[in-house]
């Protein structure tokens, strides 16, 4: 049993118990005398100024100043690898910033030297600072009358991907592969400066322009004059070949700008101040175009736009961008049976040619359809080779047709075994009907040359006129033909193709270039091929243009050094460009304009946004 001691003899009675602490009272009058009479809260009563001198404010102000948008986090671990699936590197995002991060957006981690770890947000979450449970009634109602929300009481945190380290070297800054781990807590800070945006995703200063660089459709912005970071492509030997000679390829789906975007790329081939050494060495030539155009738009380079005004020309020549028409355009017109050439859309010049037929001699496949099995195409090569010799090198189409009616000559291949009858009349029926097509009332294009390939100038074909698919192929394979033959030849017949760097654009390439199953497709496909891989040699580039990118062939997609992608919302097109996972997730959702640019030579997978208007005129 406890032992409770005095307590045992407390009575409970209220004797001394103003002595105890308590409430003296007057004999006389039995009123309260003591402190609380007066203050009924029963606190001490104190001089305001006594307080003054008893207490020092204290100054809650933090000292110094938030810099950048965060600091490196260390809680779920803070690691740098070979293997970037087992990279960790987050960073803690304080409160007043949260709403100006974006995933994309380029950052800066500081070491503890001069060097600083050049950095690419891939992904955004809140995780809750305290434990709690916010998926109740309560707290869900509570939130949705309040109105607003406390950041504060969660987390934001950014994952990152390194991207270069940024160092300098005397006086020039360089990047290299990322070799160092931040330390945690390290302030993490936007990158705002030009140069080492440019250097940390490995953008030439000089170059080709395609656009400016930008995250989530917004252009990023710098302190310097003007803001925006241009994109451009290398066109300078020092750094290797020219990515002109290394083939580009323009894929969008319609309405996504395409021909707006090639055109502005084009025009700065055109530039009055853009040469190629030839291969002798001995002088440097500006470029011609070549432009197959299938819907009439391509000559309107030759103009003006009437909507650039004045200080859009300035801010053009402020960052080097050339602009205005190009006067050196002509409009070549092939001359086609039942087909006329007519347009108000541009002031070109317009001069119409024709096929001769002596073109075929040297590539058979123009007239050999699209069915002929191997056997097939050696009786018409074969033929081919008779007929030049029976009429001459400026034998006719109508020539060779009445050459193929002659029954005597079927029986004579047949009964010698050369070519079977069935075979001779295979290849008759597939080399006939191109009556409209060759040696029409017209200069041939092998007397135009020196009018068709020309430095600095441009020369568009166009095609909208002719109505039929197989005319229009057998004319622009032709003339590809014509220009990558020479190219490719140690003993061309026209120097001028041969001396001249050229870009050879190609608009709706799929039509052109698609994978055929075929002799006639193994012949195109090789030849544009070796073009391809030859290009950097021979002053050639290819600048295809299409929104099916999946339907060009792959050993010539293969040689493509720089896919400029629109917006296209075909699985399969979007599947094709192979661009890097994280950009072709949002081809689909790209306004017009807006671009990712994917070449492994000239810088990191950027996006970009084009300019909004069009450096010629554009209908």
């Amino acid at each position: 049993m406890s032992d409770l001691g005095d307590f045992t003899d407390f009575d409970g009675s209220d004797e001394d118990e103003g002595d105890a602490g308590g409430a003296a009272t007057d004999a006389d009058s039995g009123t309260e005398t003591d402190a609380s009479a007066s203050d009924p809260t029963g606190a001490d009563t104190f001089d305001a100024g006594e307080a003054d001198d008893d207490f020092e404010a204290m100054d809650v102000t933090p000292a110094g100043e938030d810099r950048g948008v965060g600091v490196v986090s260390a809680t779920e671990g803070l690691r740098i690898s070979e293997d970037g699936e087992e990279t960790e590197l987050r960073a803690y995002v304080t409160v007043e910033n949260r709403s100006d991060v974006r995933i994309g957006k380029y950052l800066l981690i500081p070491y503890q030297d001069d060097e600083r770890l050049f950095c690419r947000i891939t992904a955004l979450e809140y995780a809750q600072e305290f434990r709690a449970d916010d998926a109740t009634e309560i707290h869900a109602r509570r939130a949705m009358r309040r109105g607003d929300i406390d950041e504060q009481d969660f987390k934001f945190v950014a994952t990152l991907d390194p991207v270069a380290v940024l160092y300098s070297e005397d006086g020039e800054l360089k990047r290299r592969m990322t070799d160092r781990v931040p330390k945690p807590e390290t302030v993490v800070r936007e990158a705002t400066d030009k140069s080492e945006i440019k250097t940390g995703l490995k953008i030439p200063e000089d170059g080709v322009f395609l656009g400016h660089l930008s995250v989530g459709g917004e252009k990023v912005k710098t302190a310097a004059d003007p803001p925006h970071i241009d994109y451009r492509l290398k066109d300078d030997y020092g750094d290797g070949d020219p990515l002109v000679f290394r083939h580009t390829l323009v894929a969008g789906g319609t309405g996504s700008g395409k021909t707006h975007s090639a055109k502005n790329v084009l025009r700065q081939y055109l530039a009055d101040d853009r040469t190629y050494p030839v291969e002798d060495g001995a002088r440097d030539v500006s470029p011609g175009l070549v432009m197959f155009d299938p819907q009439d738009e391509y000559a309107q380079m030759h103009d003006d736009n009437p909507d650039l005004d004045a200080e859009f020309e300035r801010r053009l020549e402020r960052e080097g961008i050339a602009h205005g028409g190009v006067d050196d355009t002509i409009a070549f017109v092939p001359k086609v049976q039942g087909a006329s050439y007519a347009t108000g859309d541009h002031r070109a010049e317009q001069v119409e040619f024709t096929i001769p037929f002596s073109m075929v001699q040297d590539n058979p496949w123009l007239i050999a359809g699209s069915s002929l099995n191997g056997n097939q195409y050696n009786a018409l090569q074969l033929l081919l080779n008779r007929f030049s010799r029976d009429y001459g090198p400026d034998g006719t189409y109508q020539q060779f047709k009445t050459f193929m009616d002659d029954p005597a000559l079927r029986e004579e291949l047949d009964e010698t075994g050369r070519v079977h009858e069935a075979t001779f009349n295979a290849v008759k029926r597939r080399a006939l009907g191109f009556d409209g097509i060759f040696d029409q009332d017209a200069r041939p294009i092998t007397e135009r040359v020196h009018e068709f390939v020309r430095a600095g100038g441009i020369s568009v074909v166009p095609t909208y006129h002719i109505n039929n698919s197989r005319t229009t192929v057998t004319v622009v394979l032709a003339l590809a033909a014509l220009i990558v033959d020479q190219k490719l030849s140690n003993d061309p017949d026209y120097e001028r193709i041969k001396n001249t760097p050229l870009v050879l654009g190609l608009d709706e390439a799929h039509n052109f270039l698609s994978e055929v199953d075929s002799v006639q497709g193994e012949q195109i496909i090789g030849k544009f091929t070796e073009a391809a891989k030859q290009g950097r040699k021979e002053r050639l580039g290819l600048f295809l243009i299409t929104q099916d990118p999946q339907d060009i062939a792959d050993p010539v997609f293969k040689q493509i050094n720089t896919t400029v992608v629109l917006n296209l919302g075909d699985d399969d097109a979007i599947s094709a460009v192979n661009i890097p996972a994280n950009l072709e997730q949002k081809v689909p959702y790209m306004e017009k304009g807006q671009k990712v640019v994917y070449s492994p030579d000239n810088s990191e997978p950027v996006e970009l946004i084009g300019l909004p208007k069009c450096l010629t005129n554009h209908e």
